[in-house]
């Protein structure tokens, strides 16, 4: 069987429906109608181990009642089965509704720093680079070793980011304990919350899709969020805010945490992310004086 013939036949096993037709939305997405009337979407993943994880982590978030997240159907090797979100435009009620539930999804919280998914596995992904799911209960000293040095170590040897700019990001993670604010627990974490993953559904409610989802700090997502731009971010921010209040300096921190997804981007993409986790990283050391 082809590719898509293939997407075809999972779509059927894991429904229990007879396909009606399907159609290729990208190399990796194929959409499938099924007699009940009901579509859904089937991903090829880019890498053994990656559909899994995803379908892991869409259950975790979908386990805390908050945020929406389309149904996973199944998971059959390097294939994810799950429903089609209907897509609608953005609006400043559904984005303070987001932004709530956003909240709440943090506040289902996570074991530790680091903790995969029930039934995730540590080895996971963000986009197409792997991803390490390594425990801890120290923020700063996490955040440090599991999310910024490895991304910045495959940087450098890439020739990506320079030695002496290294160095400032190395400085950085020395001083995130003085850096990091408040302490807080465990939030249950999408992970790589940027706009491309955050749907507007026809209903008006957001759905989120791809997470690389894992315990972390809440501020992680926000950050991500703004980092790449989303629809009425103030609003977003408003309706969080409103549920759960942010610590003080959290504006000043957004930074520190875009550190670990800017990285991420240079090792997959290049240069001009190097540059941008830098000047995040002195911009850091500038206001931590």
């Amino acid at each position: 069987m082809g590719s898509v013939s293939s997407s075809s036949a999972v779509a059927a096993r894991f429904t229990g429906r007879t396909v009606t037709g399907e159609r290729p939305l990208s190399g990796a997405l194929t959409e499938v109608g099924l007699d009940d009337g009901r579509t859904v979407v089937v991903k090829l993943a880019d890498a053994p181990g990656a559909a899994r994880a995803e379908a892991a982590g869409l259950r975790w978030l979908a386990d805390a009642g908050t945020v929406r997240i389309p149904a996973v159907h199944g998971v059959d090797g390097r294939r994810l089965v799950t429903d089609r979100v209907a897509q609608g435009p953005s609006s400043a009620g559904a984005a303070l509704r987001f932004g709530r539930d956003l909240a709440g999804l943090h506040a289902a919280g996570a074991p530790s720093f680091g903790s995969a998914p029930p039934g995730g596995p540590e080895e996971a992904y963000i986009g197409l680079a792997p991803m390490r799911n390594a425990t801890g209960d120290d923020w700063p000293r996490w955040y440090a070793a599991h999310r910024v040095l490895p991304y910045l170590r495959g940087a450098v040897d890439a020739g990506t980011v320079r030695t002496g700019e290294a160095a400032d990001v190395e400085r950085v993670c020395e001083r995130l304990p003085e850096l990091a604010g408040p302490a807080e627990p465990p939030a249950r974490l999408h992970g790589d919350l940027w706009n491309g993953n955050v749907l507007w559904g026809a209903d008006g409610h957001v759905r989120l899709i791809d997470p690389a989802a894992h315990g972390g700090h809440r501020e992680t997502d926000l950050a991500m969020l703004r980092l790449f731009g989303c629809p009425h971010l103030d609003r977003v921010l408003a309706g969080y805010r409103e549920a759960a209040p942010l610590a003080g300096g959290w504006e000043g921190r957004v930074g520190l945490h875009q550190l670990f997804p800017l990285l991420v981007h240079a090792v997959l993409f290049g240069r001009g992310y190097a540059e941008q986790a830098v000047t995040a990283a002195r911009t850091a050391l500038r206001h931590a004086g």
